[in-house]
């Protein structure tokens, strides 16, 4: 195998988790709604702990970006 090759694989495969940021944004709202739902006058009061999450996966997401993009260009 070519290292050319494989560096695009490394960074294909480092991108995974990007869609694993993506769905743990939408699992994390999906609940916070379903929870809101369930108990409106509680709703307040969580919603920024689902940011925080939001937040957290979504900087996992750009650091697999990072890592991806380190990959493609720097190494």
């Amino acid at each position: 195998m070519d290292a050319e090759a494989a560096k695009l694989i490394g960074a294909g495969i480092a991108c995974i988790g990007m869609g694993g940021a993506a769905m743990g944004v939408g699992n994390i709202f999906g609940n916070y709604v379903a929870g809101a739902l369930r108990n409106p006058s509680a709703a307040a009061g969580q919603f920024t702990n689902a940011l925080i999450g939001a937040a957290l996966a979504e900087g996992l997401g750009i650091f697999s970006l990072v890592v991806a993009l380190i990959l493609l260009f720097v190494a």
